[in-house]
C-alpha cells in the first residue's frame, strides 16, 4: 500500500504533537502521581483522568491544524509552522517545570509565555487559513484554564 503525500503529511502532523504529549506524560508520570497525592488543589481542579483525555484531543487538533497549514501554498507557512513548533516546545517543557521541579510560580510565568505563543500561532495560522486558526481555539481555552489552575496551585502551596 502506497500512501499519498497528503496522507503522509496528515500522519506526520498528527503524530508529532501526540508523541510529544505522550513523551511528556511518560517522563513525568511518577511526578504527576506524587503531585496528585500531595499537593493542595483548588476546588475547581478536575479529576486526574480528565487531563490525558483532553490533552489527547487537543494534540490531535493541533496536528490537524498544522496539517492544514503545511498543505497550503502560502509563503507564510514556514513562519507560521515555526511559531507552532516553538509553542509546542513550550507546551512540552511546562510539564517538567510544574510536575517535576514543582516550581509553580515559574511554571505560571512559562504558561503565560505559552499562552502568548498560542495566540501568535492562531494569528499566523489565520493569515493563511482561518479554519486552521479556529481549530486551535479549544487549546487556547484549555491553556487559559490551566494557567488559572497553575496560579491557584501556586497560591495554595507557597
Amino acid at each position: 500500500m502506497v500512501l499519498s503525500v497528503r496522507t503522509k503529511s496528515l500522519i506526520k502532523n498528527l503524530a508529532i504533537p501526540l508523541l510529544i504529549g505522550a513523551l511528556a506524560g511518560f517522563l513525568t508520570n511518577a511526578d504527576v502521581k506524587e503531585y496528585m497525592a500531595t499537593v493542595k488543589q483548588p476546588f475547581f481542579s478536575p479529576p486526574g483522568w480528565v487531563f490525558p483525555v483532553v490533552w489527547t484531543i487537543l494534540y490531535a487538533l493541533m496536528g490537524f491544524a498544522a496539517y492544514i497549514i503545511e498543505n497550503t501554498g502560502s509563503p507564510r507557512k514556514s513562519r507560521a509552522l515555526t511559531v507552532y513548533y516553538i509553542q509546542l516546545f513550550f507546551n512540552f517543557v511546562w510539564s517538567f517545570i510544574f510536575f517535576s521541579a514543582n516550581n509553580y510560580l515559574f511554571a505560571f510565568v512559562w504558561i503565560i509565555v505559552l499562552w502568548l505563543l498560542i495566540i501568535a500561532t492562531i494569528l499566523e495560522f489565520k493569515m493563511i487559513k482561518a479554519r486552521a486558526a479556529y481549530i486551535l481555539i479549544p487549546y487556547l481555552i484549555w491553556v487559559t484554564f490551566a494557567a488559572v489552575l497553575n496560579f491557584s496551585v501556586y497560591l495554595l502551596n507557597k
